[in-house]
């Protein structure tokens, strides 16, 4: 029998060549299906990767074959050496890009552009100021609304991430297409998933079909076209003929994309989790600190993988808090 070479492909044929790598475990805002109301315990700074960590282990994952690094926190801009990492980082043969909340990303146009960081996700799961207030705890919604068209306005390719809860704000599902009437963005409604501390139960979520639903009854369903999704994509996507931007639902929960997962994801204290949904995490980070080769660790945890949703292959499973209680809040993982 011929070892697999390829410490990136999985027991299930799947490659990994897109890393998500969370800079930083704080926010400038406190989103409720993230964050905990009472907070999270942090890492103690000694704990978190240094810029010169994240650099050496994104070279080992680019040295086999990743293609594709996201950065991601809690808030990534409010990393003070932020224009430091994305220097590094740039030097990679990899497409870089970033998500953010968008509250301060005003100040970081230039050193975005600098590093070649053109695609950007902005979290952003209401157009209505009062329920931005109350779903983050902050008042930002003005910023954070004025500077997705000033990123629209420099050129950037802009993503819109909106974590749709039932009765909060599937009503403004028809209000998001709408945005994107006028402006080149793509919005993406996100199933919302359970993780530790964010109460969740299936009667909060808002499926794909019933997402679906909403738009067949607002919009002629000739004009409704479905686009050709990318490969390894997590998101359905479609658009409104003679918008200019776009809409897409990813599934997570209703309609996982398992199959084609191509993703991974590093936190900011260095644990390898090899899905959103798994509870278990490799440390890459002492492995690196001792002196030895963070290569097995991650062919380790790429080989456990499972093939669907951490083993929460049912919803019945996924409605056992015992089982999503075991993995981090959203904010410690990375978004």
């Amino acid at each position: 029998m011929i070892k697999n070479t390829n410490i990136l492909q999985d027991t299930h044929g799947r490659n990994h060549a897109y890393l998500r790598i969370s800079l930083i475990e704080r926010c400038n805002l406190r989103c409720t299906y993230c964050m905990p109301a009472n907070g999270v315990p942090l890492s103690p700074k000694s704990h978190l990767m240094t810029y010169e960590e994240i650099y050496n282990i994104a070279k080992t994952f680019v040295k086999h074959g990743v293609t594709k690094i996201r950065l991601t926190g809690g808030e990534p801009l409010i990393r003070k050496d932020l224009p430091v990492i994305l220097k590094k980082l740039a030097t990679l043969p990899v497409e870089l890009s970033i998500t953010s909340n968008a509250v301060i990303i005003d100040k970081f146009i230039e050193v975005l552009k600098a590093n070649k960081v053109n695609k950007i996700n902005v979290s952003l799961d209401s157009l209505n100021a009062s329920k931005f207030t109350h779903i983050t705890r902050r008042n930002e919604f003005k910023k954070v609304y004025n500077n997705i068209d000033l990123l629209v306005k420099e050129g950037f390719e802009v993503k819109i991430n909106a974590v749709l809860i039932k009765d909060f704000n599937d009503n403004e599902i028809i209000d998001f297409i709408r945005f994107t009437k006028t402006r080149p963005v793509a919005v993406r409604f996100i199933e919302f998933m359970p993780f530790d501390g964010n109460k969740w139960d299936k009667s909060k979520m808002v499926s794909y079909a019933k997402v679906m639903e909403y738009v067949y009854k607002s919009f002629n369903k000739a004009t409704v076209l479905r686009l050709k999704d990318a490969p390894n994509d997590t998101s359905k996507n479609y658009k409104i003929e003679g918008y200019k931007g776009s809409f897409a639902i990813i599934s997570s929960v209703t309609n996982p994309f398992c199959d084609s997962c191509n993703r991974l994801r590093l936190t900011a204290n260095g644990q390898l989790k090899n899905c959103l949904f798994s509870a278990s995490e490799s440390d890459l980070l002492t492995t690196l600190r001792s002196g030895n080769s963070i290569e097995p660790v991650i062919q380790k945890a790429i080989q456990a993988k499972f093939k669907i949703r951490g083993g929460m292959d049912t919803l019945d499973k996924l409605e056992e808090p015992k089982l999503h209680r075991k993995n981090r809040s959203m904010i410690t993982i990375g978004g």
